[in-house]
């Protein structure tokens, strides 16, 4: 698979990597031994980035990849680079977010990864002045000359904290929301993130599979699934879910956007190809509950580019049923 480098993390990272947020919790139940056969379809498909956080399953996403990790080779552990995110495991205050906890915070992650050195720690979706504090990133300077972390990045919800976050200069990655139904960072967020060196890895590139158009108006989700409790940003910010889309348009939506996918793609493949495609993005982390849904990601990276009169198509879609509603709050 295709490998993209960045001026400020120390490996290249595959272009589509692992989403393991289902893997811990708030997508209902999977089983250790079903997770494991996701990330083993997974790595051997050419995936080399896995991104966790604290949060998922209280830390029972980053033990499963510990364990996983555990059964490679050193060569194959060394390949791998993995991500995790800290801070939304405490109550989402800005004075939250200073040293003390960050050494706490990831203590535990090193412990749930059993690891001396975590190879990237990110702000998880914090506070909005938490990006513009050099307090907080001189404490993030101090966790990396502790060699408790490699490198840190930021995960933002808007387009402006990824600007504001951007203006810190060791900042190595940013991780936003970006896909076929959001795509205002390719405005301003992705030229700055080129400009600056930082890798840009896109989250949430299916509208929790709305873009896979495999719903209906119909569809029932679990109880335990954030697309049912959080629909409305009940539980945390409502972009997350369906990328802020409301269910019934985003089904609409995606019935025509499943029509573009050129022939021998699927539309969860067509959408992480448009995203592939943009330029300034370092990586993708589609999510996968099987392991025929990891090797269907990956295969996205082998797919050409798709061509303008699609990508017109899409544009279009964006712009009759989607940008009202999410254009202006993200």
């Amino acid at each position: 698979m295709e490998k993209r480098a960045s001026d400020k993390l120390d490996k290249p990272l595959s272009v589509v990597g692992l989403g393991t947020w289902q893997l811990g919790a708030d997508w209902g139940e999977v089983e250790e031994k079903d997770a494991h056969a996701v990330l083993d379809a997974a790595l051997e498909a050419g995936v080399t980035f896995l991104d966790t956080a604290d949060v998922y399953g209280d830390g029972r996403s980053e033990q499963t990849i510990a364990a996983f990790l555990a059964g490679r080779t050193a060569a194959e552990r060394e390949a791998v680079t993995v991500a995790t995110k800290m801070g939304r495991r405490a109550e989402q205050l800005p004075e939250n977010y200073v040293l003390d906890n960050f050494r706490a915070w990831t203590d535990r992650s090193r412990r749930n990864l059993a690891t001396d050195r975590l190879d990237l720690v990110q702000l998880h979706c914090p506070p909005g002045p938490v990006h513009a504090s050099d307090e907080v990133f001189d404490a993030l300077e101090t966790l990396v000359a502790e060699e408790r972390i490699a490198r840190y990045g930021v995960s933002v919800e808007t387009c402006q904290e990824a600007l504001t976050a951007l203006a810190h200069p060791n900042l190595a990655s940013l991780q936003i929301i970006l896909n076929p139904f959001r795509t205002k960072p390719l405005e301003r967020v992705l030229p700055a993130a080129r400009e600056a060196g930082v890798a840009v890895i896109a989250r949430v590139p299916l509208a929790s599979g709305l873009l896979s158009g495999k719903y209906t108006a119909d569809t029932v989700f679990a109880a335990d699934d954030h697309r049912t409790f959080n629909r409305h940003g009940e539980a945390f910010d409502q972009g997350e879910t369906f990328s802020g889309v409301d269910f019934a348009t985003g089904v609409e939506a995606a019935a025509e956007f499943a029509a573009l996918a050129p022939e021998g793609a699927t539309p969860a493949q067509t959408a992480l190809r448009w995203i592939i495609q943009q330029p300034g993005v370092t990586t993708v982390i589609p999510g996968a509950r099987a392991p025929e849904q990891a090797r269907a990601n990956a295969a996205a990276a082998d797919l050409p580019p798709l061509d303008q009169n699609t990508l017109t198509a899409i544009s279009d879609l964006y712009d009759r049923r989607i940008r009202a509603q999410v254009h202006h709050r993200w």
